[in-house]
């Protein structure tokens, strides 16, 4: 399946500059270019979208949520924050992946085909048995706690923690924290107000 990427940024010049990059890559196609995110599930629908790069400054305080929406609706969904300026970390929880407005050509490509992959493995994985201690572990771990801190509150060692975490892994096929936060997000194992918690 190709990858339908729609790029959302005020500014032309990095709008461009990213086309020229996505493009020029096998299996992606950008089906669309917008400076705001008002006609976003329009266009999503319209296109077929399967991919959306966004800048996060572009939301605003009643849009702030607008990530877990999407990934609610369209679960297949890969979201990537363009960051052109400082975010606190918390508020890129609920996307895939970031993109940095200082990454080298190879690194963006490179970037874009990770977060393909990273899909790719979340559609297979969609019924995957957990635990009920991985579970709990994943959930710790999509409210951004570090390990000693989830070994502490649950009464178990550092080791167990880490443990637990490779099988989640293993089980999902999901490495990265973000992709574990919307793993847990899609699973309804934790509200989108506690992702910023």
């Amino acid at each position: 399946m190709s990858n339908r990427v729609i790029i959302c940024e005020a500014s032309e010049i990095i709008t461009a500059g990213l086309y020229e990059i996505i493009q020029g890559m096998d299996g992606f196609d950008v089906v669309a270019r917008l400076d705001t995110p008002e006609c976003l599930s329009e266009k999503i629908i319209a296109t077929d979208a399967n991919t959306l790069i966004i800048n996060p400054n572009l939301l605003g305080f009643s849009d702030r949520y607008l990530p877990q929406q999407l990934i609610k609706e369209y679960p297949q969904f890969t979201i990537i924050a363009l960051v052109t300026a400082y975010i606190e970390l918390p508020a890129l929880k609920s996307y895939n992946g970031v993109i940095e407005i200082n990454d080298p050509k190879q690194k963006v490509i490179a970037k874009m085909k990770q977060f393909a992959q990273d899909n790719d493995k979340q559609e297979k994985t969609e019924d995957v048995e957990l635990s009920k201690r991985e579970i709990d572990v994943l959930v710790a771990v999509a409210k951004g706690m570090m390990n000693k801190e989830i070994a502490d509150q649950m009464n178990i060692s550092i080791h167990t923690v880490i443990s637990h975490r490779k099988n989640i892994t293993r089980k999902t096929g999901i490495k990265s924290v973000s992709g574990l936060t919307v793993y847990a997000l899609l699973n309804n194992l934790i509200d989108e107000n506690e992702v910023y918690k």
